[in-house]
């Protein structure tokens, strides 16, 4: 079962999160912020799993502890349920388009954290989303995943759509990644591990 659930508390978030990298359903989102769900909702649904996410912050701040704080945890969550890693393909890439826009989306479950992310944002704001906290979220979930992850808008103008294009194309290249793949025995690297 590549399953993994955490309650993460401090001083600034309460989280509860869990995940099935095997299931679809269900996927339900709750951060207090609208554009955050709606973009961890498609990164689900891109990647093909069951992703539940309840959040408390202190939005009367602003969103950043929050979006942060779940990318912290939603790593976690993704390296523990990846458990050895055995007959995973561990690599995936994977091209967006969102009208104007063209994302891009490349990862490698290494077991070493690293965050490449070539995105401008001329929008500062989606709702209660402050867009650069677009990387924020990013930098949190490669490095508590453990994962290199490289982002990048090759095109595009909509503040929104590079945004969606990036989480969309993330959650397709992780499925491409954790997929197990027949030829593949044991770990895929020469290191015997990941």
């Amino acid at each position: 079962m590549r399953t993994a659930g955490l309650k993460r508390e401090t001083a600034e978030t309460s989280i509860e999160l869990s995940l099935d990298l095997d299931k679809q359903e269900p996927v339900l989102i709750d951060t207090g912020v609208g554009f955050f769900n709606h973009m961890l909702t498609l990164f689900a649904r891109h990647s093909r799993m069951s992703l539940e996410v309840k959040v408390s912050g202190d939005l009367e701040v602003d969103s950043h502890h929050t979006v942060e704080d779940v990318g912290i945890v939603l790593g976690q969550c993704l390296k523990e349920a990846l458990g050895d890693k055995a007959g995973i393909n561990r690599y995936g890439t994977s091209f967006v388009p969102m009208d104007e826009t063209l994302g891009m989306a490349s990862l490698d479950l290494s077991g070493r954290a690293y965050l490449v992310f070539d995105a401008v944002f001329d929008n500062p704001k989606l709702g209660a989303f402050d867009t650069e906290l677009t990387e924020e979220f990013f930098q949190a979930l490669a490095f508590n995943t453990q994962m290199n992850l490289h982002l990048k808008i090759l095109h595009g103008k909509n503040t929104h759509h590079k945004i969606e294009a990036l989480f969309k194309a993330t959650g397709r290249a992780l499925r491409e990644a954790v997929t197990f793949n027949s030829e593949i025995h044991g770990v895929n690297s020469t290191k015997g591990t990941l």
